[in-house]
């Protein structure tokens, strides 16, 4: 028996892209840059299902239930590295001061 290569979900993956894509023109609008954009939080919620029959043989009728979802998808924009001032004349100060200073001692 061979091995069966695995298949997408191709619905799942058809509204994911129209989501990205909805999303790239959104911040083509606002002025932002689509490579700039990294997927900061994506969150998917069970939704209400819907109820619908489906009638079978001898007068049955049986649930013929969906399963939607919603989908929670935001976007924020990559952090560019800022390069470190080089401080020049001043010594450099421990935590401890650090905090002493920043709760009201005076700097002697």
């Amino acid at each position: 028996h061979k091995a069966v290569s695995g298949r997408w979900p191709e619905k799942s993956c058809r509204f994911m892209l129209d989501l990205l894509t909805n999303a790239e023109s959104n911040a083509e609008i606002q002025g932002i840059e689509a490579e700039t954009l990294h997927i900061s939080h994506i969150q998917v919620n069970r939704a209400p299902c819907l109820r619908r029959r489906t009638y079978r043989a001898h007068g049955r009728i049986n649930p013929y239930m969906s399963s939607p979802c919603h989908v929670e998808l935001i976007l924020s924009q990559k952090a560019e590295p800022v390069a470190k001032a080089e401080e020049e004349g001043q010594k450099k100060i421990g935590r401890r001061r650090q905090q002493r200073l920043k709760n009201g001692a005076s700097a002697e």
